[in-house]
């Protein structure tokens, strides 16, 4: 299922007004690897067509002297790619410096390095895709160099839609609600979409604080004391605070237009903004990220004056209306044509909210909310967040019962040994199956990783840590399009991303610090592009095109595990091997 339902009409004449049409990918029959590069004690492969038979090189570009020489593995079929392909590991190397790969009968590979500060710059810019996303700031040269912006959306003057009357706030009556992230491509603010989003940040805080009191990535309003992280996430926690209708304690689900902008810059749009429908899935994930944020950022010491009580209130009234409103799943209502992100099963929000708020306060009523055996665990995503309740209870696993005090940490290791021995089985080398190439595999991809890393940071088995950095070399250019998929980083990344400020700022290079949606089998824009995909299989289907919202969109909740995933490959990967 697709997070957003698109409004296709005028899509394709709006991408090739926006003067960024691109051709079709080219697949080169070359050596793909992790176009960033590595620390020095990562576990470091790249990926060979089934074609190559001898000795893969290593050569350094500094002095063109080969430094490494290793013999490739054996060729093995890769479904998602329908096709054979080999392995080969370059871990012996260590030395920092700038390297090639070379092989007989194939292109060179891109350029990488081994750096002891491998991610840090990545971090960096994932991060400061989130400051170029958000709403109601103008963000100056000082801020955004070269994509400096006019403020879009302030947001103070928000309409109440039908949907979302009540009392007090009727129909057509302006309330203010600014700030906050632009979702993804488009100009809405959702808070399902948000919610795992600030989640997956405040976790990075949580799990590598010494990383990010020192990662300063040049915000507008960087205050001492405060991680630049932290300072970005209450961005949007802020926004999404004010989505709360304050006489009952519900939730809206979005603020939106009645329909997607067309492609211009944030302070050209301005059609009618609407709060639009209250919704239980809102309000728990609201409650869980409420709760998760007053926990971290109390136990850190980084509160603002009243912000925990603030938190903690609007968490236990967003519990509590979700309680009275057990499901009041989220339907388009009439006239509003944007995102929909409606999630009809709510067993694992409802488990998250519960989770959080028992490892906040401690309190009974939370842990009977509870039904601990039949909580079952997958990798998150947006409508998919019963391992961030494990997550939560992994915390406070010394309030549970005694019986249950290794439940969270057997469920989280059993997830990860999954995906370990997926890996293991790969040909590529990469835990991806054929059904994770859906809508969004790199952020799937990168929460694959965050799991695995659960286990890494917990002194768990090498093969998780290697799991996970296999899965960020992956996004970064290990895969067999050739292409890193992040804006800005590796030889060869995402020239056209669905980004509406990418399209219309009449700059060439795209906004750098986003991931892209990647491979999608799905395909779902293809007869709304006027350059066809150049392959279909799952692992191939992308498209480097502004009109592709299916494979080349960015979005908040892909491109926040990418900024845990790089913290935390930074902070754990100088293990020996």
């Amino acid at each position: 299922m697709t997070p957003r339902i698109r409004a296709t009409t005028g899509l394709l004449a709006a991408c090739l007004m926006a003067g960024q049409a691109a051709a079709a990918p080219v697949l080169p029959e070359a050596i793909a690897i992790n176009q960033v590069g590595f620390t020095p004690l990562a576990t470091k492969q790249a990926l060979l067509p089934a074609t190559v038979r001898g000795p893969v090189e290593v050569i350094d570009l500094d002095s063109g002297r080969r430094v490494l020489s290793r013999w490739p593995g054996p060729a093995r079929h890769w479904a998602p790619a329908g096709q054979a392909v080999r392995l080969v590991d370059l871990s012996a190397l260590r030395q920092p410096g700038r390297y090639r790969l070379r092989a007989a009968g194939v292109a060179d590979s891109p350029s990488w390095r081994v750096d002891p500060q491998a991610y840090v710059a990545l971090n960096a810019a994932a991060i400061r895709a989130f400051t170029f996303n958000r709403a109601s700031i103008a963000l100056t040269p000082e801020v955004a160099g070269r994509w400096a912006r006019a403020a879009g959306h302030p947001d103070t003057e928000v309409l109440v839609h039908a949907s979302a009357a009540g009392p007090g706030r009727p129909e057509g009556s302006r309330v203010s609600s600014p700030g906050g992230w632009y979702d993804a491509g488009d100009y809405n603010k959702y808070v399902v979409n948000s919610a795992i989003s600030v989640a997956t940040l405040l976790l990075a805080q949580a799990h590598f604080p010494a990383f990010f009191a020192t990662q300063r990535v040049g915000l507008p309003d960087s205050t001492p004391g405060q991680p630049d992280l932290v300072q970005e996430l209450r961005w949007n926690l802020d926004w999404m605070l004010s989505m709360q209708d304050p006489t009952d304690g519900g939730v809206y689900h979005k603020l939106s237009n009645a329909g997607f902008d067309g492609v211009v810059m944030p302070a050209e749009a301005t059609a009618p903004r609407y709060l639009v429908a209250k919704s239980s899935a809102a309000a728990l994930d609201l409650a869980a990220t409420a709760a998760l944020a007053a926990r971290v950022l109390g136990a850190q010491r980084l509160l603002r004056e009243g912000e925990g009580a603030r938190l903690r209130l609007a968490a236990e009234r967003a519990w509590t209306w979700a309680q009275s409103h057990p499901r009041q799943g989220f339907r388009q209502p009439e006239g509003i044509h944007t995102g929909g992100y409606g999630d009809e099963q709510l067993d694992d929000e409802q488990a998250w909210a519960a989770a959080e708020l028992f490892a906040l306060t401690g309190e009974a009523r939370y842990r009977a909310a509870l039904d601990l055996p039949r909580l079952g665990i997958e990798v998150p995503g947006w409508n998919q967040v019963s391992a961030l309740a494990w997550l939560a209870l992994a915390d406070a696993r010394t309030r549970l019962p005694a019986p249950q005090r290794a439940l969270p940490a057997q469920r989280l290791r059993g997830l990860a040994d999954t995906l370990a021995a997926r890996w293991r089985d790969s040909a590529a080398g990469v835990s991806l199956q054929v059904t994770d190439f859906g809508w969004g595999s790199n952020g799937g991809a990168l929460n694959q990783a965050l799991v695995l890393l659960q286990s890494a940071r917990q002194g768990g088995p090498r093969a998780h840590l290697d799991a996970a950095q296999a899965l960020l070399d992956h996004v970064l250019g290990r895969n067999l399009l050739g292409h890193s998929q992040v804006t800005g980083f590796g030889s060869r990344s995402p020239q056209h991303p669905h980004h509406r400020p990418s399209m219309a700022d009449g700059i060439d290079a795209p906004v750098p610090g986003f991931v892209v949606g990647g491979p999608n089998a799905g395909r779902d824009d293809a007869a709304h592009c006027p350059v066809p995909y150049a392959r279909t299989e799952p692992a191939l289907a992308w498209l480097d095109h502004d009109c592709s919202y299916a494979s080349n969109e960015v979005a908040i909740n892909w491109n926040a595990p990418l900024v845990y995933v790089t913290a935390a490959l930074q902070v754990l990967g100088g293990r020996s091997r």
